[in-house]
């Protein structure tokens, strides 16, 4: 029995691939894909699951400064976060091509249990430099876990069901985005800023739980040729890469020896990476990927939408409180603003991608994005806090209506055996915009900081909002470029999305009949 249209029998759940078959509950009807449908516990343990590192990015930054007051290290404390979106970012590809290899499960409960295992380290660390390895081993993680969690519900509901779905996840991140900062806040005032990490015990053992009993894979084991070297080479390449765009500019200069280096060696890896996977027999990342117009065009946005993202995560909070004048939690739940525009959007795009198509959402996203984005560069050092939280929910509503549905589009694209990857690159794209943001963000504002200060080693924590106001302000106006490129990456969006028909042998894509008109 095949995979109907490569988009998993929404019914229980029994298809053939290459190499792994999966079966799970009998057929459920359309509308019933709620918690409390038969498919309903593995949707919850992937909602735990993602619950886990969507709380993780915003439950930390408020904790900082007891973490500091507690183990030291106030210098090193900003890798707490570049050493986890590393790990993260060149973990995610691997753990895709591995899921499609041995099936979803045994991936997901090894990211989750790292996740967990990492956050009980993290819990008892006795240094500012144990604590940062720790958070590494989360990192490794959650590359698992944000992959193979869309790859399962990919594969478990039909595109139709995978409208309603997304609203479920989206939850989990609107509900992070509102508590993880309290309760870091709050923890951090109380019982101690260790419990941030210890609160995600109890959650991962549920989601391991529940996918462990309710979630059943039946694997038709195969010899598989693993492509260490590809791996190897993806991994050290594209983390040489992202700490040169994550530091350079801050640790040491874009011209010095080190900043060349790192460039030099991460583009020698990734092209000897890229002569490798051609010849490789199962590529880590199979470069049928990059032929591919729907894959290009929804990573491509991925890519965007991380720039942005950084954009504003990094330098909205700063610009709340060093020129508007605001305490940091007043500045966190302006950013919240875009937490909670995407998963509105986000939820709602399933009935537009349904009856108008991908790129109808798509580019509906990217206008959106180009109001918000025009909306933050009118705001000012006069400006209110409603305006400035405005442009940020705006550009979320944008953001939500070009990435998830961009997601769907990917999977619907291929087959279940190359779900995984391609869900995995998707992700990866938006890690690597998130490092080009931190990049030329962080050049723009350290530009114009150090022309007016006669300084090359600014600290912009520490500037006065005189100085500060037109640097930032130069950001929320680059974004309005960035914004009009996201829409014409959203115009080049195939009308619609051919959904593979199962095959008992899974070719290659061509990406002449991906899609079409």
């Amino acid at each position: 029995m095949g995979l109907g249209k490569g988009s998993g029998n929404a019914a229980g759940l029994r298809w053939v691939a290459p190499t792994v078959t999966t079966s799970s509950a009998p057929r459920a009807a359309r509308a019933d894909v709620g918690l409390r449908s038969e498919r309903g516990p593995i949707l919850l343990a992937v909602m735990l699951s993602t619950g886990l590192f969507a709380i993780d990015s915003t439950i930390l930054a408020t904790a900082v400064p007891s973490v500091v007051s507690d183990l030291g290290g106030f210098t090193s404390f900003p890798w707490l976060f570049s050493i986890y979106l590393l790990a993260q970012a060149i973990s995610v590809p691997i753990y895709g091509k591995l899921a499609d290899l041995y099936g979803r499960k045994p991936l997901m409960l090894l990211g989750v249990g790292l996740f967990v295992f990492g956050s009980l380290l993290c819990g008892v660390a006795w240094s500012m430099t144990a604590l940062i390895v720790f958070r590494l081993v989360q990192g490794l993680g959650a590359g698992a876990i944000a992959p193979v969690g869309m790859t399962i519900l990919g594969d478990i509901y039909t595109l139709q069901e995978r409208a309603t779905v997304q609203g479920y996840l989206a939850s989990v991140w609107a509900m992070a985005a509102l508590i993880g900062p309290t309760l870091g806040g709050v923890f951090s005032d109380s019982i101690g800023w260790r419990w941030i990490f210890f609160v995600n015990l109890p959650l991962g053992a549920a989601a391991m739980w529940t996918l462990w009993t309710r979630f059943h894979e039946k694997v038709e084991r195969r010899r598989h040729k693993i492509d260490y070297l590809g791996a190897t080479l993806l991994g050290v390449g594209g983390t040489l890469l992202l700490l040169a765009l994550l530091e350079g500019g801050v640790q040491w200069a874009w011209d010095s020896g080190t900043s060349i280096a790192l460039f030099v060696a991460s583009i020698a890896l990734l092209a000897t990476f890229v002569l490798v996977e051609r010849r490789a027999s199962e590529p880590v990342l199979p470069l049928w990927v990059l032929r591919m117009r729907v894959l290009n065009v929804v990573n491509a946005g991925s890519l965007v939408v991380g720039v942005m993202m950084m954009g504003l995560s990094s330098y909205v909070p700063l610009f709340s409180q060093k020129v508007l004048g605001t305490g940091a939690v007043v500045a966190g739940l302006i950013l919240a603003a875009m937490t909670i525009g995407w998963p509105i959007a986000a939820s709602t795009a399933g009935r537009l991608y349904l009856s108008l198509g991908f790129r109808f959402t798509l580019v509906l996203g990217g206008v959106i994005t180009v109001v918000g984005a025009l909306i933050l560069a009118t705001v000012d050092g006069g400006s209110s806090l409603w305006h400035l939280t405005l442009a940020c929910f705006v550009m979320g509503l944008g953001f939500g209506y070009v990435a998830s549905p961009g997601v769907v589009a990917a999977q619907t694209a291929v087959s279940w055996a190359q779900r995984g990857v391609a869900t995995g690159a998707n992700m990866f794209s938006r890690s690597v915009g998130s490092a080009v943001g931190v990049a030329i963000f962080g050049a723009i504002v350290n530009s114009h900081v150090s022309s007016a200060l006669g300084s090359a080693d600014p600290d912009v924590q520490h500037v006065s909002s005189s100085v500060l106001e037109p640097a930032i302000h130069d950001v929320f106006l680059v974004s309005v470029f960035i914004a009009v490129v996201l829409l014409a990456v959203a115009v080049l969006m195939p009308t619609r999305v051919v959904e593979p028909e199962a095959a008992v042998e899974v070719p290659s894509p061509d990406p002449e009949t991906d899609a079409v008109s």
